[in-house]
């Protein structure tokens, strides 16, 4: 099922709609700021074998591969992961925006987002329609970026639908986006680490490494 939003002001009720299916462990498509993403309710242990179930189909990837999951605001990410003052600064300048901070997990990541890891891949994306679902749903959503079987990132709802309507939930319309992957920058050790360039500056980053 596609439900159409305004990708600016997300309207309230269809928010609720998209809400009530995360609640109920179904699994949602929708907007970021980079790409199309598919997430499910962090809190439901079924939604998030599920989740990675279509990720191990849609991407070969192994068994239980690392999840990201999208907070609401920088006091959420708190709540999740532990943020040094530097890592605090340095978020509070860059977020909301088209990054993934890996941080080391506090215990109330549910185990089946951890397994055996002790970090998360965490976003803050500058999109209404992403930041209105964690809201409504009131903790953070699973991520996971949606492509087709060549690794292709997919740019629109009908193709999402189109592949993966058998095993989503709802892929919800917020036009097309230009996709483009996050940058993703580790800070669970010592110093800041540039694991990939993607969208978003780092130019004004630290003791940034490329490993």
């Amino acid at each position: 099922m596609i439900l159409q939003l305004n990708p600016e002001h997300p309207q309230p009720r269809r928010i609720d709609q998209a809400r009530e299916i995360l609640k109920s462990g179904g699994l949602v498509a929708y907007p970021t700021d980079t790409v199309y993403g598919i997430g499910c309710d962090i809190f439901n242990k079924q939604a998030v074998e599920r989740l990675h179930a279509l990720v191990k189909e849609i991407k070969g990837a192994p068994d239980h591969s690392p999840l990201s999951f999208i907070c609401k605001d920088l006091s959420n990410i708190a709540e999740y992961a532990f943020v040094s003052d530097y890592a605090y600064r340095t978020l509070r300048r860059m977020l909301p925006g088209p990054y993934t901070f890996v941080l080391e997990a506090t215990k109330l990541v549910p185990k089946v987002m951890r397994k055996k890891r002790k970090t998360v891949g965490i976003r803050v994306p500058d999109s209404p329609i992403a930041l209105a679902l964690v809201e409504a749903l009131g903790n953070p959503v699973a991520n996971t970026s949606a492509t087709d079987g060549e690794g292709e990132l997919l740019p629109d709802p009908w193709t999402i639908e189109d592949l993966y309507g058998h095993a989503v939930d709802l892929v919800i319309d917020g036009g097309y986006v230009f996709p483009e992957p996050s940058t993703v920058i580790d800070f669970s050790g010592d110093y800041p680490q540039l694991i990939r360039r993607g969208k978003g500056d780092v130019g004004d980053l630290e003791y940034v490494e490329l490993i």
